[in-house]
């Protein structure tokens, strides 16, 4: 498996610098119950406004039935590769409880994954997070409530060769280096544009 290390202009925490988002997933490879517990335990202590913590997880093992159901979820495209994960995992967010509506659910549900996706790779595991399936399908599949509404499909598994995939386009694109736009691009000072830290 190719390293993909970002390159940063400051070092940064080596969880953070190894996170990234493979495809080529070694299709024998379990994750294991306690590091599934150790994903959840990361998402569950995630911060969310006002400790609403709306986030939950349609969680599902390969083989189970539960995996069966979320991988049919998925565009054709995605479940090309996503059938050699360990687990798949539905992040959903609940937009309303007793209170009423509740606010910043999805980014709620944000950033309790990337809690659980940083503890995978704590696990030694990685992780690759999809919006390509159809959350109404989800929604109707696992008869879900009105309020709660599915955001994001997580692919769980051990990252293997790109020599996996049989497909050139899919080699190489697995094996293509990692691009951010600059930091002197999204970080501003006094004004719109005006770079906090210049290139």
């Amino acid at each position: 498996m190719k390293d993909k290390k970002a390159e940063t202009s400051i070092p940064i925490h080596d969880l953070l610098a190894r996170r990234w988002s493979p495809r080529a997933l070694d299709p024998e490879a379990e994750v294991s119950t306690d590091q599934l517990r150790a994903l959840l335990e990361a998402a569950r202590w995630a911060p969310s406004c006002g400790n609403t913590q709306p986030t939950r997880y349609l969680v599902g093992r390969r083989g189970d039935e539960t995996y069966k159901r979320i991988l049919s979820t998925l565009t054709e495209s995605n479940q090309a590769w996503a059938h050699r994960a360990g687990a798949l995992l539905v992040g959903c967010a609940v937009t309303r409880n007793e209170k009423g509506a509740v606010p910043m659910a999805e980014y709620g549900v944000g950033l309790a994954t990337e809690n659980l996706v940083l503890q995978a790779v704590a696990e030694g595991l990685a992780a690759r997070q999809m919006t390509g399936f159809d959350p109404d399908a989800a929604h109707s599949e696992f008869s879900l409530p009105d309020e709660v509404r599915p955001v994001v499909v997580i692919a769980v598994g051990v990252a293997t060769d790109a020599s996996i995939f049989t497909d050139e386009q899919d080699i190489a694109r697995e094996g293509a280096p990692r691009e951010r736009i600059a930091l002197s691009d999204i970080a501003f000072t006094d004004e719109w544009g005006n770079s906090t830290f210049p290139a």
